[in-house]
């Protein structure tokens, strides 16, 4: 291992040009994780506008998927940029990154979606992130060993603390421009059109960025070191093949990174996604809390970086997985009970029973969405857990289709391949009654008005007998007459219902139209969720306020940027970036809202049992003599 000397004598002030240089590259940071988080946040209307032809489950999943993408190529922007800045410098790597990062997320703005240029729209999309990805990889190394050099020992954690708030305040400002659009534009064009609004205001902060990095001075440990001729000439070797280095990135990656990862996208990516897609909060409200949250919560990243010069970086780390692990199936819990308590009592008190032959059911994880479920129990199954409906399988007579039982009423599934072309109306019928019995059972579903056009009327009115409808008042309430050839667009009509007419009356038939889960605006508790969002920011900060200070303290300067990337990036960009995807699937996969959790809580596990036995203390380490 490297030789290390200890820290000695009483920290020195920071002069004022350091502090010019780490508040610059600071800022220039949040831009990046500006531009970055912008995905996670617009998740819903991305998957809306590139991944409309897949159901909703399966939009959601690739929706968080794109903006994992990006996340699972941050290793590899790691080695690239990493090694680039250990032999050129971090100065001009920097600005490399920030316009491989601007130029993407700007393009995002102006990308046609699936209804403009089909699969094409999805696969650029996923490429645009995959190249802020590898931007990223190379951004977040430099900055915290830039503004490493440049601290003084005895207060690095101090110092690196403030760009460990980069990330956080990143999401701040996206969720700002996110919400003063939506204030401006108004819900419904902010869904069609105005989120990309937030995407192309990235161009702003590219120009700031690019100014900013342009006054930025060289590293002096980096100055010194190539003054010296001591630069590596293959740092990724050095680094990566050489087991006395190998081994301290491995110990890196397990012992602190994975663990700080899946808290980190826990308590800001996780908790965002199931408050707007599981709960069903109102999306703007929804980041109004996480923003309040935010402002709360941030402040401690530098009190736990400052804490962590006293009594070390290892012991906060340890103490924040330890308070996830045991409290985040209580939050989760108290989030639902105060964003959506509607599901919270129905979850508490309905339980459907799912009776199928032997054999019928299979496991209900669907992340591409190619998996087709045809049989009765998985047609059944997968209703529910869409809905979030806890269940029971118990098994039935063989060659039975299955059937659901929700309180009094039991409503037959059926086989898809044996219904044949009367699969579609089957799924509408049982659709139909399934939704009903969980709206009787007190699960929080509305339903909306129904546009049917005339010559369709008396057949809407005999399938829906539970509405009380007569064709005479119908007829006589107000209508509106529209295209047949926009009714067949509309999928209304079929061509031959038309008859052969220019236009046909439409009708506006309120609650006959399809159910939608929905959390009630007067029943969410802004108070609890923001104390519940605050206590899981906190935990971010501890995990994540020391750890750069760490990484930087464990790699000699020679190899210090590539070394402490490569492990960084792996954790944050795999194990961190996959959990929303992963833990949302999981919990589809169950019928449980709650069983993704078991994502961070066990990663956190085996971050915490390794740290504890193997990782080192490093907060008296002096990274200037470390060769």
């Amino acid at each position: 291992m490297a030789n290390i000397a200890a820290a000695s004598g009483a920290a020195r002030p920071m002069t004022g040009e350091e502090k010019k240089v780490i508040f610059a590259s600071s800022l220039g940071t949040v831009f990046e994780w500006y531009d970055f988080y912008l995905y996670g946040s617009l998740a819903i209307y991305i998957g809306a506008n590139f991944f409309s032809q897949y159901p909703e489950t399966t939009r959601n999943i690739f929706a968080l998927l794109a903006f994992a993408a990006g996340f699972l190529v941050r290793p590899f922007g790691a080695l690239v940029f990493g090694r680039l800045g250990d032999i050129v410098g971090r100065k001009y790597t920097f600005l490399i990154t920030i316009l491989i990062m601007g130029v993407s997320t700007f393009l995002v703005g102006v990308l046609p979606g699936a209804s403009q240029i089909g699969i094409a729209a999805p696969i650029i999309l996923i490429i645009l992130r995959m190249l802020q990805g590898l931007a990223l990889g190379g951004e977040y190394g430099g900055a915290a060993t830039y503004v490493a050099e440049h601290a003084p020992n005895g207060r690095r954690g101090y110092y690196t603390s403030w760009i460990q708030t980069t990330a956080t305040l990143g999401l701040f400002l996206s969720l700002m421009v996110i919400l003063g659009v939506q204030f401006a534009l108004g819900k419904e064009a902010f869904a069609a059109w105005g989120w990309r609004i937030p995407f192309l205001v990235s161009v702003l902060l590219l120009g700031v960025s690019v100014w900013i990095r342009l006054k930025m001075n060289e590293s002096p440990a980096f100055k010194k070191m190539k003054e010296e001729g001591k630069t590596s000439k293959a740092p990724l070797s050095e680094a990566f093949g050489q087991w006395k280095n190998a081994k301290i990135a491995l110990l890196a990656l397990v012992g602190a990174v994975i663990g700080q990862a899946v808290v980190w996208y826990t308590g800001q990516f996780y908790a965002l996604f199931f408050l707007q897609s599981i709960l069903k909060v109102d999306g703007q409200s929804a980041n109004i809390m996480v923003a309040a949250a935010l402002i709360l919560g941030t402040g401690f990243f530098v009190l736990f970086g400052w804490l962590s010069d006293k009594i070390g970086r290892k012991p906060i780390i340890m103490a924040g997985l330890i308070l996830a692990m045991l409290t985040y199936f209580p939050l989760f819990k108290a989030l639902t009970w105060a964003g959506n308590p509607a599901l919270a009592q129905a979850q508490s008190t309905v339980r459907a029973t799912v009776t199928a032959a032997p054999g019928d059911c299979k496991f209900q994880f669907n992340p591409t969405g190619t998996a087709k479920f045809t049989t009765s129990c998985d047609i059944a199954t997968s209703f529910l857990t869409r809905n979030s409906v806890p269940y029971d399988v118990v098994a039935g007579a063989a060659g039975e289709p299955a059937s659901v039982k929700l309180g009094d009423a039991t409503i037959a599934s059926y086989d898809a391949i044996a219904a044949g072309a009367d699969a579609s109306a089957k799924d509408k019928a049982f659709q139909k009654q399934i939704n009903i019995a969980l709206h009787d059972s007190g699960y929080p579903l509305v339903r909306g008005a129904a546009q049917v056009p005339d010559a369709k009327l008396d057949a809407f009115i005999a399938a829906n007998p539970e509405l009380n409808l007569n064709a005479d008042a119908v007829r006589a309430t107000d209508k509106k007459m529209v295209a047949t050839d926009k009714l067949v667009a509309d999928k209304l009509l079929t061509p031959a219902e038309t008859a052969g007419a220019a236009e046909m009356a439409v009708y506006t038939i309120a609650g006959g139209g399809a159910f939608t889960m929905v959390a009630d605006p007067a029943a969410v508790n802004w108070i609890v969720i923001i104390a519940v969002l605050t206590v899981l920011v906190i935990y971010v900060t501890m995990v994540y306020g020391p750890i750069a200070a760490l990484l930087v303290e464990l790699f000699p300067t020679r190899i210090r940027y590539s070394g402490m990337s490569l492990p960084y990036h792996i954790g944050n960009g795999w194990f961190g970036g996959l959990l929303p995807a992963t833990a949302f699937a999981m919990s589809a996969a169950k019928g449980d809202i709650y069983y993704g959790l078991w994502y961070p809580i066990v990663f956190a596990g085996i971050t915490l049992v390794i740290g504890l036995l193997f990782l080192p203390e490093t907060k008296d380490r002096d990274i200037h003599t470390m060769e």
